[in-house]
């Protein structure tokens, strides 16, 4: 194909893409049905993971969780059974340890079943600057936030792949959109998760599997006590997130495929805004926006899965 019929079909291609974007601001997407999927959720003990295995109970799917606290995963246990779900296992899983994610991957594989919709949930924040960060919760952040997804997916998408079929879901962060004074580690370390969730989902269109979907979510502090502290300038603008709404969202975004969900909405405004404007524009409207400050307070629960 040459130069002009390839720009041909790119403008309209382009122009239909648009025109489909802005049907679907009034006319949603139908949800896809997920019964008798295998969702296995990372960090299922506490927070967003707990929310999420919750809204996903009533959905005719088999839960998986995984977490480092035995006592918060049987309390998700018991609440999502209590909200219907009649298949829920559960089992211990620390998601820095590489040999530790492969044994129990290869264990829930023999026991339940290959996992369909993987939730990379798991995550931890030192809430320190930068030179006052331990080198170990420096390594362990980017153990948990980063390198946790690629042994995941290592261990869960070849059976995805052999059946063109399943669900990838990177829980990230605005942090790993635009940097944060105070969060040098755990930015980067969301940085990481977003690009590497972003390539493999090329690698996947590129190899014709189409049917294994990508979800990359990227809130701006939730209330979940991971946070706690943080303070925004303009809650209008950046409200602190409600994790009821948060995980709503999410599973909203899953069930349509949905393949980037930013929190709140003024995030694709920003984000979008940060790429186009001059660098000390950007700096002056951050600290207008307080994310100078945003940790200022910080208490929230250090080494935390969430």
């Amino acid at each position: 194909m040459n130069f002009l019929m390839e720009t041909l079909q790119v403008i309209v291609m382009s122009i239909y893409y648009n025109m489909e974007a802005v049907v679907r601001l009034f006319i949603p997407p139908k949800n896809k049905n997920v019964t008798g999927e295998i969702v296995l959720i990372t960090g299922a003990g506490s927070g967003i993971g707990r929310l999420l295995a919750e809204k996903f109970a009533p959905l005719g799917v088999s839960l998986v969780l995984w977490d480092i606290n035995q006592e918060g995963m049987e309390e998700t246990s018991r609440l999502v059974q209590e909200k219907g779900a009649t298949k829920v296992h559960y089992y211990l899983c620390d998601c820095s340890d590489k040999s530790e994610v492969y044994r129990v991957a290869d264990k829930v594989k023999r026991e339940v079943g290959d996992v369909s919709i993987l939730i990379n949930n798991a995550g931890i924040v030192t809430g320190r600057k930068f030179m006052d960060a331990p080198d170990s919760l420096i390594e362990k952040t980017f153990e948990v936030n980063t390198m946790a997804h690629f042994w995941t997916y290592k261990a869960f998408l070849p059976a995805m792949t052999a059946n063109n079929h399943g669900h990838l879901v990177s829980i990230a962060s605005s942090a790993g959109l635009i940097g944060v004074n105070g969060l040098a580690d755990y930015c980067a370390s969301k940085f990481a998760a977003i690009g590497f969730a972003e390539s493999v989902a090329l690698e996947l269109l590129a190899t014709g599997k189409d049917g294994v979907k990508t979800t990359i979510v990227c809130p701006f502090f939730i209330n979940t006590g991971m946070f706690d502290g943080c303070n925004t300038k303009w809650p209008l603008l950046l409200p602190i997130l409600d994790p009821d709404y948060v995980a709503n969202k999410i599973i909203e975004a899953i069930l349509t495929d949905q393949v980037y969900l930013l929190l709140p909405r003024t995030m694709y405004f920003i984000i979008g805004l940060k790429n186009i404007i001059p660098a000390k524009l950007g700096i002056l409207l951050g600290m207008y926006l307080g994310a100078f400050n945003f940790m200022d307070a910080f208490k929230g629960r250090v080494k935390k899965v969430e």
